[in-house]
């Protein structure tokens, strides 16, 4: 049978595990030794004085260490610090707050209603009223219509038709016995002879002849603006006045009428 040749395979010594964290933990500190170092070189060129501890020679793997004394570095802060004032605040502090007192000032209730005695009524008046009972007021008697012919009407026929008229109210826009305006009354007083007017004053204005006030006659028309009525001779006039009033004989109050004579 041919020879087999076995070759026994190399370990390596035991030693510590190297890990990622191993890595890490010795780059750090080659990091911290070199900021060390540089910051001690940094500070014994501006004349600062550094003390420099030297540490025993480590292990690759142990952390190298050198302190540093900044105490001179702090110097000027603490001088600073102790130059500032001191406020002190006790252990136990208290406040306190005065709330005013509020006073409620109540009105005074308002007096008492005054209340006015009723005279007492006079005894013999009293027995006076209850012994005669009040009679009720008197109506006003109605106004008498129809009325004699003025002396100065000579038999006229239009001037007795227009006073027996008298005391019908003045109605606007009446033309019969139940009421009359003005020219209503004219138109109906003229109309019972036989004679028709215009319904109104303008119209009958022109209805007749103008003549003047010495040759007028009983039963004329007497116009004015706005109104007319019927001459009774002398200086009275029948005609119906205004609201409120009735058909009455009066003096001619116009200041310069127009007498108009229809035949």
């Amino acid at each position: 049978m041919p020879s087999r040749h076995t070759t026994s395979a190399r370990h390596r010594a035991d030693g510590r595990a190297h890990t990622l964290l191993t890595d890490a933990r010795l780059t750090a500190a080659h990091h911290l030794s070199s900021t060390t170092r540089r910051t001690g070189a940094a500070v014994a060129s501006s004349g600062l004085a550094v003390s420099l501890l030297a540490a025993p020679a480590l292990a690759d793997d142990e952390v190298r260490t050198t302190a540093v004394d900044v105490s001179a570095l702090t110097a000027s802060a603490r001088a600073i610090v102790e130059a500032a004032p001191v406020v002190a605040s006790p252990a136990e502090a208290s406040w306190t707050f005065e709330n005013p007192a509020a006073t409620a000032v109540t009105p005074p209730p308002p007096p008492p209603p005054v209340v006015e005695e009723e005279p007492e009524p006079d005894a013999a008046a009293s027995r006076s009223r209850s012994a005669e009972p009040e009679a009720p007021a008197a109506e006003p008697a109605p106004a008498a219509v129809g009325a004699p012919a003025p002396a100065s009407a000579n038999g006229s026929a239009i001037v007795e038709i227009a006073s027996s008229l008298v005391g019908i109210p003045y109605v606007w826009g009446g033309t019969t016995p139940s009421g009359f305006d003005c020219s209503g009354f004219t138109s109906y007083v003229y109309a019972q002879v036989g004679i028709a007017l215009p319904r109104t004053s303008g119209d009958q204005r022109y209805a007749g002849v103008e003549v003047p006030r010495d040759q007028a006659q009983p039963g004329d028309l007497i116009w004015s603006p706005g109104h007319i009525s019927i001459y009774a001779g002398g200086n009275l006039q029948v005609d119906a006045p205004t609201p409120g009033k009735s058909i009455q004989i009066r003096e001619i109050w116009q200041s310069n009428p127009k007498f108009i004579r229809v035949g």
